[in-house]
């Protein structure tokens, strides 16, 4: 698997990301949205506020992943281990949908963006589950790129519950154990109703998945750039696609 750490300040000219084919975008992009407390430190700001631009920057992601056609944009908003950081940041942290989405919203309907999540969402304070989910009731209905958003979500424990599923089908007489395959743990998992990411994203120079979407992304392009969140841009974005583009995707072939 080809594996690119593209730095920052390389960009591509208006001319080639002129050349980025409209019948090879990937369907699926799912991004790791890094850096966003080193680019407030780097300015002599609160970590708060990095958070808060990078929120303002999923806006302009998703209008760049809409205008190219992608169908699936997974955003790793909120991990398992996050609740590990200062409560303060937390508590911020768990506001932070609930302003996205009163600010935006309209704009998101406007562009017939579906609204998803995956990750426990039961385990979400009230004031964030309730925001999310007057979002996803009012985009059900839209058929344009879907928005799934990671949040409270870790890979291994997805793959735990999996597996505790699978087992008790087989209890239950669902499965034989010898009927179980790939498709079945699959079909377990939050993302059984999407196909696998395509492109893996991250920001911020870190070259690791952190948790996120282990399964998923046995054959994913990967593509990392130094940039942090806040300041990946559309043109970022659309070299990130341009480079996709240029591989050759052989899922273990020739």
């Amino acid at each position: 698997m080809l594996i690119n750490k593209l730095p920052f300040l390389k960009k591509k000219s208006s001319e080639e990301i002129r050349t980025l084919k409209p019948d090879n975008i990937p369907e699926h992009v799912a991004i790791i949205m890094d850096g966003n407390g080193r680019w407030a430190k780097k300015r002599g700001l609160p970590r708060f506020a990095g958070h808060k631009e990078g929120m303002d920057n999923v806006k302009k992601v998703v209008k760049t992943a809409n205008k190219h056609g992608l169908k699936v944009l997974t955003l790793y908003a909120f991990s398992t281990e996050n609740w590990k950081r200062p409560k303060p940041e937390v508590d911020y942290l768990m506001k932070l949908p609930m302003d996205f989405l009163s600010t935006y919203l309209p704009e998101l309907i406007e562009e017939n963006v579906q609204i998803q999540t995956i990750g426990e969402f039961d385990l979400l304070p009230d004031h964030t589950k309730k925001a999310i989910q007057e979002a996803k009731d009012k985009t059900v209905k839209n058929n344009g790129l879907i928005l799934n958003i990671a949040l409270n979500y870790g890979s291994r424990y997805e793959l735990v519950q999996s597996i505790k599923k699978t087992v008790t089908d087989i209890q239950n007489g669902k499965y034989s154990v010898e009927e179980i395959d790939e498709n079945v743990i699959s079909d377990n998992l939050y993302t059984s109703h999407l196909k696998d990411p395509d492109l893996l994203i991250r920001t911020s120079g870190e070259i690791r998945l952190s948790n996120f979407l282990l399964w998923q992304s046995a054959y994913t392009e990967f593509w990392f750039t130094d940039a942090l969140w806040p300041d990946f841009s559309e043109a970022l974005f659309e070299q990130a696609l341009l480079d996709y583009q240029n591989r050759k995707r052989r899922f273990g072939g020739i």
